[in-house]
């Protein structure tokens, strides 16, 4: 399982690696959850975890791979992805599952082999790698499934 944390929109994934035979059914294995502006933080924060754990109960992962913050200019935005964060690691711990972590220069390394690709290069090569008919959207959707294949690449060598 692949995770892309944010407090306005979490994107997940899930995805199926045998021996780097990777593939993800098209019908409700990756998608996001949002949460409205103006909602108190916990509330959603807690909206964030329920929804995770239910995927997660459903879908039983082996791993979850979250993806780490990039600390940009914005402390108080690093801030809230981290609390977002914090909640999806607690989800998968919760639920036993053993988590990793990627930075997003690791994620996009494993993806396209180069560490400062743009976000429509790594949506065209998570298309290209999963063989999908179309690029994933939304983009929070797609860096969670760049996540876990980044994990299972990395996890199955």
């Amino acid at each position: 399982m692949g995770i892309d944390p944010g407090v306005a929109t979490t994107g997940w994934a899930i995805i199926n690696s045998q021996c780097l035979r990777l593939s993800v059914s098209q019908d409700e294995n990756y998608g996001v959850i949002k949460t409205k502006a103006g909602v108190p933080m916990a509330e959603r924060l807690s909206k964030i975890y329920r929804e995770l754990s239910k995927i997660i109960k459903k879908n039983k992962p082996d791993m979850c791979a979250v993806e780490e913050i990039y600390f940009g200019k914005n402390a108080k935005t690093a801030m809230a992805v981290g609390q977002a964060r914090g909640v999806a690691i607690l989800a998968a711990v919760n639920a036993k599952v053993p988590i990793c972590e990627f930075t997003p220069l690791q994620v996009k390394t494993a993806i396209t082999g180069y560490g400062r690709a743009e976000k429509i290069q790594i949506q065209k090569m998570v298309q290209k790698l999963l063989n999908l008919d179309e690029a994933p959207k939304p983009d929070d959707a797609a860096d969670a499934l760049a996540v876990a294949i980044c994990c299972a690449a990395t996890k199955n060598p």
